[in-house]
């Protein structure tokens, strides 16, 4: 084909849209929610370590979620670190949130990705002799960044809309921003 074809023929865009979700399925678990504002649901995992700071955690009938942590604390870097799979949730709530309030807005999103930066230290070493001074609230995240990328068949207002209702809705946003009843104990 020479140059002169090529540029004489019509350009055809196509647009592809994400997997959508069940719309009907997604208006009937809101309507149980809005009938029942109280109702909670209880997420189990069972984590079993294997050895230095590797950790297998068991949820449901799925791979086990291997987390480890990098070389320079320890571990053997073969796996995301506990505060990498964090962030992991803590995106995938997001994107959850994001696809689920298209839909019920009707917006159809072609692109959707979410980028997580935590700030995080460890001057304490896990209680093990660091920074004993710290007090709770001086661990673990200190900021966490979230830039939401999303593309769809509706203006950047009402995508901009669309991220920030998920965000003020995602579960997990609110476990890490807001402080929880929190117990450990011997099993």
């Amino acid at each position: 084909m020479s140059d002169t074809a090529t540029a004489d023929a019509p350009v055809t865009t196509l647009k592809t849209y994400l997997r959508p979700i069940d719309a009907e399925g997604l208006a009937t678990f809101a309507a149980k929610g809005k009938a029942n504002p109280g109702s909670r649901g209880t997420n189990k995992v069972h984590t079993v370590m294997e050895g230095q700071y590797r950790s297998l955690s068991y949820v449901g009938q799925h791979q086990p979620v291997v987390v480890d942590e990098p070389l320079h604390l320890f571990g053997q870097d073969t796996a995301p670190a506990p505060g990498e799979i964090v962030l992991s949730g803590l995106g995938g709530c997001i994107a959850v949130g994001v696809t689920a309030v298209a839909t019920w807005k009707g917006v159809k999103l072609s692109k959707l990705e979410v980028f997580l930066e935590g700030d995080i230290g460890n001057p304490a070493a896990w209680g093990a002799g660091g920074a004993l001074e710290k007090t709770p609230p001086e661990m673990g995240f200190q900021a966490v960044r979230v830039k939401v990328l999303v593309e769809g068949d509706a203006p950047r207002e009402v995508l901009e809309e669309i991220v920030q209702h998920a965000n003020f809705y995602s579960p997990v946003a609110n476990t890490i921003r807001n402080p929880i009843p929190f117990e450990i104990s011997m099993a």
